[in-house]
């Protein structure tokens, strides 16, 4: 369900009145009717699917400065017209994000960036466990029609050279297998410089969302079927 008609059901629902049957019934037969209706990425405008956990939310910066604000800047400056739907959940892992990918997708989305696996290697999952999350989320849009841009993530040092060989590939093995374009680092050019992250060394500051919106911008133009 769009979120714009969960919020029309849920002002029903509060509404002193909503005990009238007739009513309630009425505004839910609305609702499926546009679910059913509509398919994805319907509309003139592109319908980009920001996919992630606190990197994707803007965590620590303030709203007009996070990532989904000033990715949209970014292409509607390059005369694209997109809406940038924020499906960034601060925490997220792999799992999180497989688990809402079906809520995200009632937004109707007909592209996605899929920026996940930051969490899972800080915690130190199993790679062949993150691997499998992020095969069954893809495999989910896929079926879905939506066209997606995975961003690929590296793990820290600290859980050895083998653990980091394996997650690093989880991302390209997974574009080849779905047909997906891959941006192979999400923290490209911005992972481990003190002036482009927040002071817990792992949050991009304004600064650092700068250079990620420049580096992964000719890729999502790419995405959404632009020219750069």
């Amino acid at each position: 369900m769009p979120i714009s008609s969960f919020m029309a059901l849920r002002q029903v629902l509060g509404c002193p009145s909503y005990n009238a049957p007739t009513r309630l019934l009425k505004h839910l037969l609305s609702i499926i009717a546009l679910a059913i209706v509509l398919p994805a990425g319907s509309g003139d405008a592109a319908r980009l699917l920001l996919l992630g956990d606190s990197l994707t939310a803007g965590y620590g910066l303030p709203h007009d400065q996070a990532f989904p604000v000033r990715l949209e800047t970014a292409l509607r400056g390059r005369g694209l017209e997109v809406t940038v739907l924020d499906g960034g959940v601060s925490g997220d892992t792999t799992a999180g994000g497989l688990a809402r990918v079906d809520w995200a997708l009632a937004d109707r989305p007909s592209h996605a960036v899929v920026e996940l696996g930051a969490n899972d290697a800080l915690r130190g999952i199993d790679p062949a466990i993150t691997r499998d999350n992020l095969d069954r989320l893809l495999s989910r849009l896929r079926r879905a029609g939506v066209k997606v841009l995975l961003a690929g993530m590296y793990a820290p040092p600290n859980w050895g050279k083998g653990y980091g060989e394996a997650f690093r590939r989880i991302y390209p093995d997974l574009a080849k297998k779905h047909g997906f374009d891959l941006y192979p680092f999400f923290l490209d050019g911005v992972a481990a410089d003190p002036a482009l992250n927040q002071a817990d060394g792992i949050h991009p500051n304004t600064a650092g969302v700068s250079v990620i919106v420049d580096r992964i911008l000719p890729y999502v133009i790419r995405l959404l079927g632009g020219e750069e």
